[in-house]
């Protein structure tokens, strides 16, 4: 009996510790996979740093930690694109626009200083390349993927060229606009603010947008300004931006500065998605800062040039790259932008501008 019952003992034991020997093995082959995975990831993310990030000729640490590579501009993002594989580039555009071009300005704003980067402090670029700020892994895994680094979602843009696209759900503006006709260039003249933005997965922007299109389908958007945008950048800082907004077979995505091929830079004093200062102290009229954004089309090659301030002409968007912005624009805008993460009606604390009301500084 006893011979019996230490048998029946030793099968049950025996069962129980097979039992969480296979657990234990279920959980390796499990941490595993979950190796094999995260090393995939990294290797992705290496590819992509590799793609972006360009041999320097020389490397600037900013004041906020950012670095900037001085890149050969022959060397630049833009060239990854298969369209631009033999683009011829072009340093000046044909015609630069004076007073035949349509503008919005700051009226608080009429009694601004310089706008500089904070890069600058640091160093400067030499001739022949483009100041381009490095992109770093922690950068990318911010992302909610690795597919929308760098990306906005052009239904995210309000624009009055079709009421089936901008305006969605979490977004808010308020902008002015002209419409109606064909246009070949804006200018908005801007204060320079550092908005509080409360969730890391929102920001603020104030920008200019010149877009054409008439559907979904073929709607396109160039947009500059300066935003606070922390996923993107990893900061709160008031930064200088670009995006080209593409409908592309229903994809409705850009991105942003440099991150994607096509917009062609040409000086060697502007980084995209640097900081910017001084910044706008609200209620204070003798602390109030702008910055000029010229976007217009060249008459000579259809290329769409931007300027920021009043001589510094950062680059273009080449014409072999757009659609419906290759005859003219349908639509300027001005204004302000803002993701919101609030729920049920609620917005957060995340401001747009001063965050406070026009009319005052």
């Amino acid at each position: 009996m006893a011979d019996k019952l230490g048998n029946e003992n030793t099968s049950w034991v025996e069962k129980v510790f097979f039992f969480f020997l296979f657990l234990f093995s279920v959980r390796m082959v499990i941490a595993d996979q979950d190796t094999v995975i995260s090393h995939s990831h990294k290797l992705e993310v290496d590819k992509l740093l590799k793609k972006l990030n360009k041999l320097a000729a020389k490397s600037i640490k900013s004041p906020d930690e950012d670095i900037i590579d001085c890149v050969s501009i022959l060397s630049q993002p833009a060239f990854n694109h298969p369209k631009l594989k033999n683009h011829k580039i072009k340093m000046r555009p044909n015609f630069q626009p004076q007073d035949n071009i349509l503008e919005v300005s700051d009226e608080i704003s009429s009694k601004s200083k310089p706008i500089v980067q904070l890069w600058h402090q640091s160093g400067s670029c030499p001739e022949g390349t483009i100041p381009i700020r490095r992109t770093r892994e922690e950068d990318i895994l911010r992302a909610s993927s690795m597919q929308q680094f760098g990306k906005k979602n052009l239904k995210n843009v309000v624009l009055p060229l079709t009421p089936n696209v901008g305006g969605q759900g979490g977004y808010e503006y308020a902008s002015v606009f002209i419409k109606g006709d064909k246009y070949y260039g804006g200018k908005g003249a801007m204060n320079v603010w550092n908005p509080n933005v409360e969730q890391s997965q929102e920001y603020s922007l104030s920008a200019t947008w010149v877009g054409s299109g008439s559907d979904p389908e073929n709607i396109e958007v160039i947009e500059a300004g300066w935003q606070v945008n922390p996923q993107l950048y990893g900061d709160n800082h008031t930064r200088l931006f670009i995006t080209a907004l593409h409908s592309d077979s229903s994809k409705n995505t850009g991105c942003y500065d440099l991150l994607c091929s096509g917009f062609v830079q040409v000086y060697s004093a502007v980084a995209l998605g640097s900081s910017i200062m001084p910044l706008s102290l609200y209620n204070d009229t003798n602390s109030q800062y702008q910055i000029t954004i010229t976007i217009w089309k060249d008459k000579g090659d259809g290329d769409w040039w931007m300027r920021y301030g009043t001589d510094q002409i950062v680059g273009y968007w080449p014409s072999s790259l757009v659609s419906s912005l290759s005859d003219s624009a349908t639509v300027i805008e001005w204004g302000g932008e803002v993701g919101n993460s609030g729920t049920n009606g609620q917005h957060t604390t995340t401001q747009m501008g001063s965050g406070h009301f026009s009319g005052k500084s």
